[in-house]
């Protein structure tokens, strides 16, 4: 008669295999407690999230609502007008600089001016070129002081005369006419025949002055010489005075 097998019993279940039991193979309960961890846990982070929103307006009341937008405008408002002041001051210093400008220009052209009256600065410009020699009879002093006053009548910003030799003189306000023996004392200088006067002014205008009736052209025929003359683009007066105080102030009149 055979004996019944033996079993042996089994071995007690250490604490890894329980572990790995469950979470390869959760039970029920353990879902359930899971998925109420997870919805406890997103909660908690929405919570966290709304908190961390910019709640600065939220708690105002209307009333309070409408004194900050009041504010807020009343700031833009002071912003525009301090803009407008601003953009008013760039525009009056814009006109002083331009006012000095002016004047700075104004300024320059009365030296500039006042400089070819003086005869302070050669010059350059359309002209004449007037010849006189002495023919029959030798050129009086009259003739010659009313040759350069019918040119500066008529518009000659600057005048030189030469004799012979090439000696010139710069004729202004101020220069002086002397008979002396052998030709003429222009400036204190003495210039001899043929003399060569230049003057800068309207071509066309000086001409003029030259050739009317009993004027420069019929004196010095009169006076027994011959003037000859040619208008011309550009006359270079390269001479220049010596000023004095006086000499400006009489420019300036």
């Amino acid at each position: 008669m055979s004996q019944p097998e033996q079993t042996s019993p089994p071995r007690p279940e250490d604490g890894r295999s329980r572990l790995w039991r469950a979470v390869t193979r959760p039970s029920r309960g353990q879902v359930v407690v899971a998925v109420l961890l997870a919805l406890v846990g997103f909660a908690g982070v929405t919570q966290v999230r709304t908190n961390t929103v910019d709640d600065t307006y939220s708690g105002l009341r209307e009333q309070d609502l409408i004194d900050v937008l009041n504010n807020l405008a009343n700031t833009t408002q002071r912003a525009q007008s301090e803009l407008q002041r601003l953009e008013a001051t760039r525009d009056d210093l814009l006109d002083d600089s331009a006012a000095r400008q002016t004047a700075l220009d104004e300024a320059r052209n009365q030296v500039e001016v006042l400089s070819i009256l003086a005869g302070t600065v050669p010059v350059t410009g359309p002209g004449v070129e007037v010849r006189i020699d002495e023919d029959a009879g030798a050129i009086q002093l009259t003739s010659f002081i009313d040759l350069v006053q019918a040119l500066r009548t008529a518009g000659a910003e600057a005048m030189q005369v030469s004799g012979e030799g090439g000696v010139a003189i710069r004729v202004v306000a101020q220069t002086s006419f002397e008979d002396a023996v052998g030709g003429l004392n222009v400036g204190g200088r003495l210039l001899e025949p043929p003399y060569t006067l230049e003057a800068i002014g309207s071509s066309d205008n000086l001409v003029a002055a030259l050739r009317f009736p009993d004027g420069p052209e019929d004196q010095f025929t009169e006076d027994g010489a011959e003037l000859t003359y040619d208008d011309r683009d550009e006359v270079r007066i390269d001479t220049v005075a010596t000023p004095t105080r006086a000499d400006f102030a009489g420019a300036s009149q």
